[in-house]
């Protein structure tokens, strides 16, 4: 695996619509720029990305939760996404994102039942993608339904893809339209 650089973006609401959002809302995206060893051929075999999709779920992870400054227990949300080059394909970015990623990032965050919400897209540098998050351990806990846009502005090059991992350590400031709350998941199929 090349990594030409990694990204790490912090956000924290402190204020929505008016309204003091106490404590603060935040997400952190950790992105890595990799170097597509299929770019520009096709191959059968993907086994080289999704063994790089393992080994980045627990360094994307770990990143981003130390972003927060958190213990991984404590983080609440989760989600992934890939952008391929334009040398490369879709199935690049499932490779990376699918069999073996999931892994590593639960064990980053402290664990997580429900699935890990992706996107993948195929664009050139600076292509934004909105990379899905929802509660860790209880999919249909509404109030943690959210995205996060990323982007890295000279990436992905053609040769290269940026995977990018986002967590959390809240919902979304003010959430209010009912559902499932986190206190009330049971926390033990990661849907409800």
């Amino acid at each position: 695996m090349e990594i030409r650089k990694v990204v790490t973006i912090v956000e924290e609401n402190r204020l929505e619509m008016g309204k003091s959002v106490s404590p603060p809302t935040r997400r952190a995206a950790a992105a890595a720029v990799i170097k597509n060893p299929f770019a520009g051929t096709y191959e059968e075999n993907l086994e080289e990305l999704i063994s790089t999709g393992e080994k980045l779920g627990g360094i994307l992870g770990k990143m981003a939760v130390d972003a927060l400054g958190i213990r991984p227990d404590q983080a609440e949300s989760y989600g992934k996404a890939a952008i391929v080059g334009p040398r490369g394909e879709l199935e690049h970015a499932a490779a990376i994102l699918h069999p073996k990623l999931g892994g590593p990032l639960r064990e980053a965050v402290g664990g997580g039942k429900a699935i890990i919400p992706s996107a993948k897209k195929v664009g050139g540098p600076g292509t934004e993608i909105d990379v899905p998050v929802h509660y860790k351990d209880a999919a249909f806990v509404r109030s943690h339904f959210d995205a996060m846009p990323v982007r890295v502005q000279d990436a992905p090059r053609g040769d290269e893809i940026v995977v990018v991992v986002v967590v959390t350590d809240s919902g979304r400031p003010l959430p209010r339209v009912g559902g499932l709350k986190k206190e009330e998941a049971k926390k033990e199929d990661g849907l409800r």
